[in-house]
C-alpha cells in the first residue's frame, strides 16, 4: 500500500477530492460525516495526524536495527546477538515481540504480524481486532484485518477514542492540559506532546 492511500479512501468517503492531502477542507469533510463537533474533531484528528505522519502511515513499522529493538523490547531481547535475527524483518518481528499478548497465539501462528498495529491510531493485536469487528459488524476483520488499514483506518481510531473514554474527555475543552491528558492515554506517555498540542489546536481553528 503506497503512503497517503488511506487517506484519499477516507477523503472519497468523505465527498472531499482525493488528493492524499490533509488540510482544513478534509479535516471539515471528516468531521461533518462522522458527526463529530469541533473539540472531538480536533482532539481524534490531532491525535491521529501526530500517529501517521499527517495520515501518510496506517500501518505499523517494524523495521527495526537489532540496537533499537534492546531498547523498545529489553524482556524480549537481552543481547543485540539476540537480536540480529530479526532485524529489518518485520513479519518475524511482530510474530516474536506480540506473540502470546492481546490474544495471539504463539509466535509459530504468525498472529503477531497479522495483527500487528493498523490504522491512524493503531489497532494492534487479536483482542482489539475482534471486538473492532463486533463493533462495527464485520465479523470477516478477524480473518482478514487489512482493511483496517486502509478503508477502516479512522473508523478504528474512533474506535479507540470510545473505547478509552477519550471524546468524554474531548467534550472539556481544547487547551494544553486537556491534549496532554489525551495523549497520555494515546501514547502512554507523552511522547511528541507538543506536535500534538500545535496539531490539535490548529484543527480546532480549522473547524471552529
Amino acid at each position: 500500500m503506497a503512503k497517503g492511500d488511506a487517506l484519499k479512501m477516507l477523503q472519497e468517503t468523505c465527498g472531499v477530492t482525493p488528493d492524499g492531502a490533509f488540510g482544513p477542507n478534509t479535516a471539515r469533510a471528516i468531521a461533518a460525516h462522522y458527526d463529530l463537533n469541533p473539540n472531538r474533531g480536533a482532539h481524534l484528528l490531532g491525535q491521529a495526524a501526530h500517529e501517521s505522519g499527517n495520515f501518510m502511515v496506517s500501518e505499523e513499522n517494524l523495521n527495526y536495527r537489532a540496537s533499537t529493538m534492546c531498547r523498545v523490547w529489553p524482556s524480549r531481547f537481552a543481547s543485540e546477538a539476540e537480536a540480529a535475527p530479526y532485524a529489518m524483518n518485520p513479519e518475524k518481528l511482530a510474530n516474536k515481540v506480540y506473540s502470546g499478548r492481546m490474544g495471539n497465539g504463539p509466535e509459530a501462528s504468525g498472529d503477531g504480524w497479522k495483527y500487528a498495529g493498523k490504522g491512524f491510531i493503531q489497532l494492534t493485536g487479536k483482542d482489539n481486532t475482534r471486538e473492532f469487528a463486533e463493533h462495527i459488524g464485520r465479523d470477516s476483520l478477524i480473518d482478514d484485518p487489512s482493511p483496517i488499514a486502509t478503508e477502516l483506518a479512522m473508523d478504528s481510531a474512533i474506535f479507540f477514542f470510545e473505547k478509552n473514554g477519550l471524546f468524554v474527555l474531548a467534550d472539556k475543552g481544547v487547551n494544553d492540559s486537556i491534549i496532554k491528558s489525551i495523549t497520555r492515554r494515546v501514547n502512554g506517555g507523552y511522547h511528541g506532546l507538543d506536535d500534538r498540542i500545535e496539531k490539535t489546536k490548529k484543527i480546532y481553528g480549522w473547524l471552529s
